[in-house]
């Protein structure tokens, strides 16, 4: 059973190529994906169309609960569907979770749009699994496009 579509977005003061640059990127990345309370690393990370990528994210302080993979993380398994330089990013992810509420694949579409003042940033996630709350997706994908912000402005 499909799970339900949450979306965020922002204006950010940076240029598309600037935002898309940070995103393929996987050392940049890793310093601003990760929602605020966490940190992350890739193990596998092949930024071209059809690549793979392999995420954990953990979690850390008086932010830790229970994660997703383990106590305390998230592992992420996934593919780098489309890459549109300056335009859109899609990536699918699969949560390693023995929760089968957890279970699917979740695609994320980046979609980014020049304006005078910088670039609007859209985050679609459809298929989000239904173990994630759609109040803590909120938080995490606002924290996520704020940390991008600081990092790109």
């Amino acid at each position: 059973m499909p799970g339900r579509t949450d979306t965020a977005g922002r204006l950010i003061r940076a240029t598309p190529r600037a935002i898309y640059d940070a995103f393929v990127d996987p050392d940049a990345q890793v310093r601003w994906l990760p929602p605020s309370g966490m940190t992350g690393h890739f193990d596998l990370f092949e930024p071209w169309a059809g690549g793979c990528y392999r995420m954990t994210l953990s979690f850390t302080g008086e932010h830790a609960t229970p994660g997703k993979s383990s106590a305390d993380a998230d592992t992420v398994q996934g593919h780098l569907v489309e890459l549109i330089p300056e335009k859109r990013i899609v990536q699918t992810a699969d949560f390693e979770s023995d929760d089968p509420a957890f279970g699917g694949t979740m695609t994320m579409t980046w979609s980014l749009r020049a304006v005078p003042e910088g670039t609007e940033v859209t985050i679609t996630a459809s298929d989000v699994p239904l173990g994630i709350s759609a109040e803590d997706h909120a938080t995490g994908l606002a924290s996520t496009l704020a940390n991008l912000a600081a990092f790109v402005e």
